[in-house]
């Protein structure tokens, strides 16, 4: 590698370290990583503001800031309230049960909406239910982020590195429910009960609490009917335009900000309301990132740690298929999982055509979106779901640390990996 590589990495690595330690603000760390890619050339403004392979995925930006308002303005009308007192009250009050009731809930929307959607749905709720049984709040946020990024691999919209491989790999949303939904469905099953045991110092049952809660009617929680009709309306289409992605060939960040737009035009509520509750250091920080990411892609560091590992295959198919799992998993959890799979998508299909490019081969696809969208589990930056879910706690008064998330993660990115693996060598590869 050149000098310029070197640095580069020491610069990702720096402020991966102070992202990590949290000596500084996490967006004053990217921010200061990616001013100083710029500053020593690994990358540039063309690059970092307009390249779609490494640029700043402004998809994503602008795909949470159209729901963050759409949110903004349903955290209006008090559906929020009502959602938090039916869930308690179906849990009867029960830490555990809710936890489950709302990982359940998170995963199945994020099969259906994209990972990152669900959780700005989901989080309000969950400040709110939680406040009324006296319940710490993160551990049921960390526990939504990770059921969003294992749900959110069931389906191809249901997680962004899965329309990636879709479009690299030619294959459908019917090909990711056949093959990834019913290891997705166990692996809930399992994380589920392993949250059990996870989170058990946070599960304090409060019979009072629980008394108070089960005599509420849920129903008295909304506070505007008309503005609720007409949210739900929009939100509906956004979700529907969401699903139907692949016939009306409308970007998922296209769709949000139109409908965003729509919710804000037809209705009473301000701009000044529906934008408050954006949240911009959260959307400051995804910039930053993937300008760093993006510089290592453009100076081939990325490239060159895929390639090696491809070529450590020797065109064994089962090795090969088990090399990627672990090692996608691993450098997602470092890198975030997007820019991770747009610059390995391309090996990927060079390594299905040198296996013979037919149905046998493309395990080498569902092992790359399996370590992806697991892998992002692994720590608070290796998904976009995670990094939403720490900047809604932030704004709220209640921060996750970096290695408070971490820690619970780790151990639920090598339990569902380490369970992928049999998976995938039994269904393909015997």
């Amino acid at each position: 590698m050149t000098i310029t590589a070197w640095v580069a990495v020491a610069v990702f690595l720096g402020a991966y370290t102070l992202i990590a330690t949290e000596k500084v603000h996490r967006v004053a760390a990217a921010l200061g990583g990616a001013g100083i890619m710029l500053l020593i050339h690994a990358t540039d403004a063309g690059a970092a503001f307009f390249d779609e392979r490494a640029g700043i995925d402004w998809n994503v930006i602008f795909l949470l800031l159209g729901m963050m308002v759409i949110v903004g303005v349903l955290k209006q009308t008090g559906v929020f309230e009502f959602l938090a007192i039916w869930a308690a009250k179906r849990a009867r009050g029960r830490p555990y049960r809710l936890m489950v009731l709302l990982v359940v809930i998170t995963a199945s929307a994020s099969a259906l909406l994209d990972n990152v959607t669900t959780v700005l749905l989901i989080a309000p709720v969950t400040f709110l239910v939680c406040e009324r049984l006296a319940l710490p709040v993160a551990p049921y946020l960390i526990a939504e982020a990770m059921a969003s990024n294992i749900g959110g691999a069931s389906t191809l919209v249901g997680d962004p590195p899965n329309i990636i491989i879709a479009s690299r790999g030619g294959l459908t949303f019917n090909d990711f429910l056949v093959h990834m939904a019913p290891l997705i469905v166990v692996l809930m099953v399992v994380f589920a009960v392993l949250c059990r045991w996870l989170f058990r110092k946070s599960f304090r049952y409060d019979p009072e609490l629980a008394a108070e809660i089960m005599a509420l009617n849920e129903r008295e929680a909304i506070a505007d009917r008309r503005l609720l009709w007409q949210s739900l309306a929009v939100l509906a289409l956004v979700m529907a335009a969401f699903v139907l992605h692949p016939v009306l060939h409308y970007e998922p960040s296209v769709v949000a900000l139109l409908g965003a737009g729509v919710l804000v035009a037809a209705t009473k509520v301000t701009t000044e309301d529906a934008i408050r509750e954006v949240e911009w250091p959260t959307l400051v920080f995804f910039a930053g990132l993937f300008v760093m990411v993006g510089a290592l892609v453009e100076i081939g560091v990325i490239g060159q740690i895929s390639k090696a590992a491809a070529e450590a295959t020797h065109g064994r198919l089962g090795l090969a298929t088990m090399l990627l799992l672990w090692a996608s998993a691993g450098l997602s959890a470092v890198i975030d999982n997007i820019p991770y799979v747009a610059t390995m998508s391309p090996i990927v299909a060079d390594l299905v055509q040198a296996n013979g490019g037919g149905e046998h081969a493309q395990v080498l696809w569902w092992a790359l979106a399996i370590g992806a969208d697991l892998g992002g589990n692994a720590t608070a930056v290796g998904a976009a779901a995670n990094v939403v879910v720490i900047g809604i706690a932030a704004r709220n008064g209640t921060p996750i640390s970096f290695w408070q998330f971490t820690r619970y993660g780790l151990v639920v990115t090598f339990v569902t990996v380490a369970l992928s693996t049999p998976y995938l060598w039994l269904r393909y590869l015997t």
